[in-house]
């Protein structure tokens, strides 16, 4: 099974990638963890983008905050998925960083999820990686059906509670 990479702009940023991680784990889909910066290490961000398909990689989640341009260096440097994730931070609590990440030129995609989404960021690469693998696929039925049934779950508790 191919990889997921997660990139972070900021160890600040981990808290809410841990929601990704912690997605795939659940799922059983392998990742890697890095920390680097579109604006203070760009030389890194590219060799990890540019190297990734060999590498055994199949999408890249890329989480940044405020100008968040992470994502768009990484989509820049590889034709893989790349997922961003605009992190809240700073004086516009993510706003800046969703129009920095969903504002890319036709060309290089990147998909974004909502500020701080990280979890369907996850959910976004392991749908990816089900369209060729039929076992992450059944995974993603399983937890749809045990959404659901909490979801009905909760209602029949509020209908016998208010009604």
């Amino acid at each position: 099974m191919k990889k997921v990479g997660i990139i972070m702009g900021s160890d600040s940023d981990l808290p809410i990638v841990q929601k990704a991680v912690d997605t795939l784990k659940s799922f059983g889909v392998p990742y890697e963890v890095h920390v680097f910066s579109a604006h203070r290490t760009p030389a890194e961000a590219k060799e990890f983008s540019v190297n990734a398909r060999e590498n055994g990689f199949g999408a890249i989640i890329a989480a940044a905050g405020m100008a968040a341009h992470l994502a768009g260096a990484i989509a820049a440097n590889t034709t893989l998925p790349v997922i961003g994730i605009p992190i809240k931070s700073g004086y516009l609590n993510g706003i800046d960083a969703l129009l920095s990440t969903v504002q890319m030129p036709s060309g290089i995609p990147v998909a974004t999820v909502a500020i701080d989404g990280a979890v369907n960021a996850a959910l976004l690469c392991i749908e990816i990686f089900a369209v060729t693998d039929s076992e992450l696929a059944e995974k993603l039925d399983a937890k749809r059906k045990n959404d659901a049934a909490n979801v009905l779950a909760k209602n029949n508790k509020i209908e016998n509670e208010l009604n």
